[in-house]
């Protein structure tokens, strides 16, 4: 198991499934524990058992189908309600009967708070934290608090806020996490209450929401003060703005402070983008550390330098998050990001091919072109210039045609005429829309010479309209995704019209694809 002087506690399972759109099912809370597990976080947070039935089923399926190395779940819930002893409240028995050997119980720490949304007094909520914490830890769990809103407690009334965590610690708790729930603290007083907090003798711990978009800079404020325990979500996921990012968190303190938090940190990035495949929610890609663009450098006097030294304009080494540096190709490159970026694709390029690449590059972008999202097309204009032009196919023309029926249906048909190792093809393709149909078309065609082409998949399609003079005349760029077993890629199509765009977005796409399976040039 993790160590005990320094905790880090992920919340994605409860607090970070709040966010608006992202649903988890039982299933996905298993899968993104195990992901967690796997980078090495000391707690994780399952949800509330009693409460929520989905939640309950967690906590049953865990004790079967969770073999965890590192982290110990935690339940959550409340403490016990007002009038009745801890022993006797069935959200309590819940969380004695969830098997989890940690429980986090949320108690309000804001006088109004207490009057106003629990509708009690002031000294029965600190009985109700003193009773529940007990009780629970007479039955053998460990228990940590979380001080619902405190900071803003603290500003209404600092001796009864200060008087929650003096209760919660006598009767047991080992952690009192001090909550920011409504995001609005800024890190020199956070830091400041913090530290006083601690003063008290307390273990404490940090809990922040991103409201003013420094939950994570609040965090390490909290743990510069004297916290001992973060808590955060995977990605930042949570209510409203989000919960503190516990992959920044751990990587600013791994890296930069010096703790040794988790034993994975170089499977961070993959665990990021495993967990984002399960929440199904689109991942930043400018995220800190773990994000696409993260390391991904763009104006030439940048990769000027980095061709030098690639410290030079990276904070840390990539590898250490398990990323990588990314050379991106725009009217804003010079010759080294182009000799860069060739050199990350596998290519040498000389001097001569270098420039000659870097004029094709600029030329293309002022007409509307956009390699840095279209790594594909880049490829092949770089091959192009390299080895003359290479096809494994050459297009004789395309059709497309759209048809209402008199039933309602939209029917779109392509035909496609192609030459590919010396035979002239004619295919025709049925689709939903003149783009699939046009994928099919020459799919179709060309399967039968290139087998492989059967594996490949559009799985994304971006249309925008380019600044232009006569409104629909305007120019438009088309941006395809594709996909075979072995990965994705996207290229990047340009035209008035936006079938020839999408066309020639298409044609690329294939063309990579085999590129990708080195088939021979025809």
């Amino acid at each position: 198991m993790a160590s005990d002087r320094f905790h880090v506690y992920d919340t994605t399972l409860r607090d970070g499934a709040q966010q608006e759109g992202l649903t988890l099912t039982v299933a996905d809370k298993l899968a993104i524990a195990r992901h967690l597990d796997g980078l090495g976080v000391g707690f994780i947070e399952g949800g509330w058992p009693g409460a929520i039935p989905k939640d309950t089923e967690f906590f049953r399926r865990a004790r079967t189908e969770l073999d965890l190395k590192h982290a110990q779940l935690a339940a959550f819930g409340a403490t016990r309600r007002a009038g009745v002893q801890a022993a006797d409240d069935p959200l309590v028995a819940a969380l004695r009967e969830s098997g989890a050997p940690v429980v986090t119980l949320v108690a309000k720490s804001h006088d109004r708070h207490v009057e106003l949304a629990l509708r009690t007094t002031l000294a029965e909520n600190l009985a109700m934290i003193r009773d529940t914490v007990s009780h629970l830890r007479a039955e053998g769990q460990r228990v940590f608090l979380d001080a619902e809103h405190f900071f803003d407690g603290y500003k209404s009334n600092p001796a009864y806020a200060l008087e929650v965590i003096r209760t919660a610690a006598e009767a047991g708790a080992s952690v009192i996490a001090l909550c920011d729930t409504n995001g609005g603290m800024l890190p020199d007083e956070l830091g400041e209450v913090v530290h006083h907090a601690v003063s008290l003798g307390a273990r404490i711990g940090i809990h922040c929401h991103d409201d003013t978009g420094c939950a994570v800079a609040n965090t390490l404020a909290a743990v510069r003060a004297g916290s001992t325990h973060v808590q955060g979500c995977a990605n930042g996921y949570g209510e409203r703005s989000g919960n503190a990012n516990l992959f920044t968190v751990v990587a600013n303190l791994q890296l930069k402070r010096g703790y040794d938090l988790v034993p994975s940190l170089a499977e961070l990035t993959r665990i990021a983008h495993a967990i984002t495949e399960v929440t199904n929610v689109t991942p930043d890609s400018h995220a800190p550390y773990v994000g696409m663009s993260a390391f991904a450098h763009k104006a030439g006097l940048h990769a000027s330098a980095i061709k030098v030294d690639p410290n030079l304009y990276q904070h840390i080494d990539p590898a250490h998050v398990g990323n990588g540096m990314r050379m991106l190709v725009s009217d804003m490159a010079g010759r080294a990001s182009v000799e860069l970026k060739g050199r990350e694709l596998g290519y040498d390029l000389g001097p001569e091919h270098a420039r000659t690449l870097v004029d094709r590059v600029k030329d293309l972008e002022a007409k509307g072109f956009t390699f840095e999202a279209a790594d594909a097309s880049f490829e092949l204009l770089l091959r192009d210039t390299i080895h003359g032009e290479r096809r494994h196919f050459e297009v004789e023309s395309w059709r497309v045609t759209v048809e209402r029926t008199r039933y309602g249906e939209v029917v779109s048909e392509a035909t496609v005429k192609l030459e590919a190792k010396g035979e002239r093809i004619v295919a025709t393709g049925e689709g939903n829309g003149p783009v699939n149909a046009l994928d099919k078309a020459v799919r179709l065609g060309l399967e039968k010479l290139y087998p492989e082409l059967a594996k490949l998949e559009l799985v994304d399609y971006r249309v925008r309209i380019l600044e232009g003079e006569h409104g629909t005349d305007a120019i438009t760029r088309v941006l395809i995704t594709s996909s075979d077993d072995s990965g994705e890629w996207a290229t990047v199509g340009v035209a008035e019209n936006i079938i020839e765009a999408s066309w020639y977005a298409l044609e690329q796409a294939v063309s990579y694809a085999l590129v990708r399976g080195c088939y021979e040039y025809q």
